[in-house]
This record gives C-alpha cells, structure tokens and sequence, in this order.
C-alpha cells in the first residue's frame, strides 16, 4: 500500500540552497501575460524544475503582487526574475550571447513537442505569450524555432500555466 508523504518528509531545498544549485539551462519568457495567477504558476513550476532565470515581459506584473504570491507559493523568492519592457529587444540580446529562443506558438513550419529534441550543451529560452494574442509576431519570426504543442481534441489552446507545466517538464527531461 502507498501511503501518501508528509510534508515534512520531502526533500525540499531551502532559498539559499536552490540559489547555489546548478541550474537547468533554460529560460523562461513571458511575452505580455496578463493573468497574475498564471505568472505564479509559472514560476512555481520554473522552480520545481530548477529553471535558470524567468524573464517579465511587456504588460506582465512583477512580484511582489499578493496573486502571484498565491500561486507562486515562495517561487519569486528562489527563481532568478527580471523585468524587460520589449521582449524583441530582450530576446537579440539572448541570441547574442548564444541562447536559442523556441517560441510556443502555433505557426507554420512549426516543430511538433514531441519531435523537438534539444542539444544538451545548447542554452534555450523558451517564450510564452499572451492569454488571446500569443506569442507576438514579430518575436516569433525573430525565434529560432517554434514549437508547437500538439492537440487532438475540438479547442486548439492550453492555458499559459498548463503549457509551461508541459514544455518545461518536455525540454527538461529531454536535457
């Protein structure tokens, strides 16, 4: 029989020692996110799979913010963050320093999640966009790639948070 861990048996890292650990080589971009729920739940799963640094984009809030914090549950404590106003101009900049931008978006010429296979000494950011919009335009034809997360049923849409969740947990794994 499996009997369900308290929390005092998880083995939780403390904020000074998620800080020091190595981190996974991806970052997270939130290209104009509205909902501040769905910004805490991002960081939240950004600092279960120990996610370098999370990037705020354009309308997205900042922390503190008490909606965060309530589904963020600490997360902006230990997940590196930084706010930019333009995520074009922020995204240059990371592919001048070599990091490959995957923009999550349905698109031609798309690659499919489950056929996207990263190089492991490769550095990735990964861009989520806004709620009804997307991922910009102009931030999807400056991407590297876009990936696209196949979907079978009649709504052709994940929620922001469910899709982080997928592709973090995906590239993470495959890394």
């Amino acid at each position: 029989m499996n009997r369900k861990l308290k929390n005092s048996e998880l083995t939780r890292k403390t904020v000074s020692e998620f800080k020091a650990s190595k981190k996974t080589p991806l970052i997270v971009i939130l290209d104009n996110i509205r909902s501040l729920n769905n910004i805490g739940s991002v960081f939240r799963t950004s600092d279960a799979f120990l996610i370098e640094k999370i990037y705020l984009c354009g309308i997205t809030a900042t922390p503190p913010h008490k909606d965060i914090q309530k589904t963020a549950l600490g997360a902006t404590e230990t997940v590196a963050w930084e706010y930019h106003e333009d995520t074009l101009s922020l995204i240059q900049s990371l592919q001048n320093q070599n990091i490959k931008i995957l923009a999550i978006e349905q698109a031609e010429d798309a690659i499919m999640l489950d056929k996207f296979n990263p190089q492991s000494d490769q550095a990735y950011a990964i861009v989520f966009g806004n709620e009804v919009k997307g991922v910009q335009q102009e931030v999807v034809t400056q991407s590297d790639t876009v990936i696209e997360i196949p979907q079978y049923g009649s709504k052709h849409s994940l929620n922001i948070a469910v899709s982080a969740g997928l592709v973090i947990w995906d590239v993470f794994c495959k890394l």
